[in-house]
């Protein structure tokens, strides 16, 4: 019959009906895998359900200069690292885009779902409900979120991941110093001179003792807002003194100082609150167990601090996903903090 010729002597025999129902079929099978192609460009992903959503840029990955020498032991040496290409969020995660996770406001999947990871939404634990005003009266609509713990902005990198089929988290220290480089080696994104400093970032010179609402300042070079100050951002690395001097030999690729403790990890940036020397590119801070020295409760809020408004965070996503063993590792484990 009809299809035994096309085996001897080729398509062309095929009816056009049967060409055109295969095509279909095979656009509507392989969508996911064809869109997921990963072109490498700015991109908005939509909180589907709420009209929120989360600007992404491209940040071609390279070798440099991570550290300082001269400066804060913990900065030196300044040694070669290496990092792949990932997205990197414009700006601050926002109060309205954090309480959409946290408040169970929207589990609500994305219709065009990539397909880099298999996660039910509904079974991301959301956070505890705070019983005091977190923002401490600096404003949400469009600020940076703030006082959240590690583990809470690695629960909504979790959940947005099962929202959209994208794998998100934080970025690491690596990822973080060489996005807010952006191709610098001076202190900051824009050159040493402090006086431009306001122009770039919210900081304790000219904050008036607050956090702002997120992109008001100048970008870096890779389009990224609030590198410097604002609110001081988190990563996925514990805080090692010593971790740039225990590095040596080869430059290392994607380096990752996984956390085995809950304190001290490591957040970036800079913030408001800060003096203009912990806004420079290669500044390192601890997270510190007193940022939650009124919470009254055994164990404390895994979720919440309630003394740390000047930290915050942003996300990135990978351009090559990781398996799914290793994606399981960025998650974290909770620790309980008595």
């Amino acid at each position: 019959m009809r299809f035994h010729i096309v085996a001897q002597k080729g398509w062309k025999y095929v009816p056009k009906s049967l060409l055109l129902l295969l095509i279909v079929l095979f656009a509507v099978a392989f969508r996911p895998l064809l869109q997921d192609k990963k072109l490498f460009e700015a991109y908005e992903e939509p909180l589907e359900g709420s009209g929120e959503a989360i600007s992404l840029v491209p940040v071609k990955g390279g070798r440099f200069l991570m550290g300082a020498d001269g400066g804060a032991k913990a900065e030196a040496p300044a040694h070669e690292v290496v990092v792949g290409d990932f997205w990197m969020g414009v700006y601050e995660i926002t109060w309205d885009q954090y309480l959409q996770f946290s408040e169970e406001r929207n589990n609500q999947l994305n219709p065009q779902r990539g397909n880099e990871v298999n996660l039910e939404v509904d079974a991301i634990a959301s956070a505890t409900t705070p019983y005091v005003d977190m923002s401490h009266g600096m404003g949400k609509k469009a600020y940076p979120v703030s006082n959240v713990t590690q583990h809470a902005a690695l629960a909504f990198c979790q959940w947005l991941s099962a929202k959209t089929g994208r794998f998100y988290r934080l970025p690491t220290e690596a990822e973080w110093e060489y996005a807010c480089r952006a191709g610098s080696r001076e202190p900051y994104s824009f050159g040493s001179d402090t006086t431009l400093l306001g122009t770039y970032a919210w900081y304790d010179g000219n904050s008036e003792k607050r956090y702002h609402k997120v992109g008001q300042k100048k970008p870096n070079a890779f389009g990224l807002y609030d590198m410097h100050g604002n609110v001081a951002e988190w990563t996925m690395d514990a805080y090692r003194e010593d971790t740039y001097a225990n590095r040596e030999g080869a430059p290392e690729k994607d380096p990752w100082v996984v956390p085995e403790q809950l304190y001290p990890r490591t957040v970036r940036g800079g913030s408001w609150q800060d003096k203009a020397t912990a806004l420079r590119s290669s500044a390192r801070t601890a997270s510190d167990a007193r940022w939650k020295r009124i919470d009254p409760q055994i164990p404390k809020s895994r979720w919440w601090f309630t003394n740390a408004p000047h930290v915050g965070f942003r996300i990135v996503r990978p351009r090559n996903t990781p398996s799914p063993e290793a994606i399981k590792e960025y998650w974290l484990e909770a620790i309980e903090d008595y």
